[in-house]
């Protein structure tokens, strides 16, 4: 892994994110807008891809498919995600799955 982290998103991705997000909204404590401001600063850190490459299905969860498509459409050598057990044979694509607790301890080490 890097010691850069650069975030990608697709429109499929940051939908997926607002609706997650929104359906918890109580849980979090935040409002709509709230979601909504959150959601536009991340995505001026992330950098836009379209999805072109249509391997469905390839993963045991059809719903993940777009987020390797993404990974390959980008050229991200991973994915973080809690998730690792449905993204099994994404190693075929050049693609590791780290877990979140990695994400931040390379993140954490970095000067």
């Amino acid at each position: 892994m890097k010691n850069r982290v650069q975030p990608v998103m697709s429109v499929a991705l940051l939908f997926e994110y607002e609706d997650v997000l929104k359906r918890n909204s109580r849980k979090l404590n935040l409002t709509d807008a709230e979601i909504d401001a959150l959601l536009d600063a991340f995505c001026a850190l992330c950098s836009l891809h379209k999805i072109h490459y249509l391997w469905r299905p390839f993963l045991p969860d059809p719903k993940d498919d777009h987020v390797l498509e993404l990974a390959v459409a980008s050229g991200v050598k991973s994915i973080t995600t809690f998730n690792r057990k449905d993204f099994r044979g994404v190693e075929d694509f050049g693609v590791e799955i780290f877990a979140p607790k990695t994400l931040l301890e390379v993140i954490k080490w970095v000067p």
